[in-house]
């Protein structure tokens, strides 16, 4: 269920039902050029061509098997957590007791167009991590919670800097020790998840030598890579040089976020300052697409490099940056050729989850299974994962999972 009360993917800004934009309308297919259209593989092994795939309702998105790249710890605990978390540390500055109360008073907050009510919410769930304990337990409870949605491969990212309450290599260490109980608890349920961990480094801080240190010294323990948060404008991702020649030294990969609330340079600046692999939300780069589809240099650059896009885009729409889904360019990039993925950014500032994200999607810009599961490959092509593991995912979870789906 969504915080609105109704399933996931039926919340008010939804565009059930209307005519799509011209962002999401035409056909939705990746160009074959891009290199994105799924293998079809028959769950049977014979011919399937009279079988009715599944609908594609938040019921079949939910069995889908999905795969996430963006979404940050600080933002996607459970309301009742959040509760309990303040009891057990004295934190009184919540503005109700009540779990579902809380819940709505997060999406209403981010939802209100103002950044300082944006902000507020963030401060309410730092201030419960300040405890490893606590940490450890958001931690597995993110784990259990994607794994019961589908989600089979998630990055979830944090800036260990926040927890000011305990030294940097502890708030990593609950991290991974969170997700690593709750991944064993998910495949003990029949939900199997592979959790991987991005520290963030805020980009107004000074703190990015450490956090990069923090990368290197604790990949082998499941740290996949590093991410630079915060405000886009005045603190561009070469600030600090240092930090990114360790990265370059040692293999470490990065994301970065761009493109979000900064424009075309914020993107160049990620890519050639920073060198990301990944763009963290990177819609903006819409702003060199032109309604004939004929694409500025940047753009161009972005999509025939294939630079993975890491939308998320009801996260978008409260940030203001799109006045609505319909008019988002999520749908518009991806029949484009760009490397898009779909994430959820902060599940309870948003109340979302991925089906639910997935579903607007489909409904607003008619997409397919097709279109479902090229998502899903390309997010799991971008993953910082060894390939072993890549492997093994597309091969026996992703590409199984589809056609099984397609099977009905």
């Amino acid at each position: 269920m969504s915080r609105s009360g109704g399933p996931p993917g039926l919340r008010d800004r939804s565009t059930r039902g209307q005519v799509p934009s011209p962002s999401c309308a035409g056909p939705s297919r990746v160009p074959v050029e891009a290199g994105w259209r799924p293998r079809r593989e028959s769950a049977r092994g014979a011919d399937d061509n009279d079988s009715v795939p599944a609908p594609l309702d938040a019921a079949s998105l939910r069995r889908a098997p999905k795969v996430l790249l963006h979404d940050h710890l600080d933002g996607g605990l459970r309301p009742q957590t959040v509760l309990e978390l303040a009891d057990d540390c004295g934190y009184r500055d919540l503005p109700t007791d009540d779990a579902d109360e809380l819940g709505r008073w997060f999406q209403a907050a981010a939802d209100s167009g103002s950044l300082e009510r944006y902000l507020e919410t963030f401060a309410h769930t730092v201030a419960v991590m300040q405890r490893s304990d606590a940490v450890r337990r958001v931690a597995r409870e993110c784990a259990l919670d994607l794994a019961a949605d589908g989600v089979v491969y998630a990055e979830i990212r944090m800036a260990p800097e926040l927890l000011t309450a305990m030294p940097m290599d502890a708030a990593v260490e609950a991290m991974l020790d969170g997700y690593a109980q709750g991944a064993r608890e998910a495949a003990e349920a029949g939900t199997p998840i592979t959790v991987g961990t991005l520290l963030c480094a805020m980009r107004q801080n000074d703190r990015w030598d450490e956090v990069a240190e923090l990368v290197v010294r604790h990949r082998d323990g499941g740290v996949v890579g590093f991410d630079l948060a915060g405000p886009e404008d005045g603190f561009p991702p070469d600030r600090h040089p240092s930090a990114i020649a360790l990265l370059d030294r040692t293999g470490a990969h990065r994301t970065v976020h761009a493109g979000e609330a900064a424009g075309i340079d914020s993107i160049v600046a990620a890519l050639d300052g920073a060198r990301a692999e990944r763009l963290g939300h990177g819609v903006r780069i819409a702003d060199q697409v032109a309604a004939d589809g004929s694409l500025g240099p940047v753009a161009e650059r972005v999509r025939d490099e294939q630079v993975t896009l890491e939308v998320a885009p009801s996260s978008n729409v409260q940030t203001g940056a799109y006045p609505s889904l319909a008019e988002h360019p999520v749908g518009r990039l991806h029949r484009l050729g760009f490397a898009v993925t779909v994430n959820t950014d902060n599940r309870l500032m948003s109340g979302v989850s991925v089906t639910s994200e997935l579903a607007d999607v489909v409904a607003t810009c008619g997409w397919d299974w097709d279109d479902v599961q090229a998502v899903a490959e390309r997010a799991l092509a971008a993953a910082f994962v060894d390939e072993t593991e890549r492997a093994r995912l597309l091969a026996d979870v992703v590409r199984p999972g589809y056609a099984a789906l397609r099977q009905g």
